[in-house]
């Protein structure tokens, strides 16, 4: 037995219709395993792109310009906020 990955697309009723051809030298039975992808819910609350984006380069910058604390210091406070 191999493995051959392929393309395809499942229609309405559940048929599998291959994007191309499976090219092999034998004629036999196989073995399908099918994938599909789960819907993924947009959580609205989620912060944008840019905003992490911008926030990241934030950071690296006072990162790099040794604008840090020590890490045994990062939650003194938390439960302040």
């Amino acid at each position: 037995m191999f493995l051959v990955n392929h393309k395809f697309i499942l229609d309405e009723d559940g048929q599998l219709t291959l994007d191309n051809p499976i090219t092999t030298d034998r004629n036999s039975r196989v073995e399908v395993i099918v994938l599909i992808r789960e819907e993924v819910e947009v959580d609205e609350s989620d912060t944008p792109l840019e905003v992490i984006k911008e926030d990241f380069r934030q950071a690296w910058g006072e990162a790099m310009s040794g604008q840090t604390i020590p890490a045994a210091e990062i939650w003194d406070g938390i439960e302040d906020v």
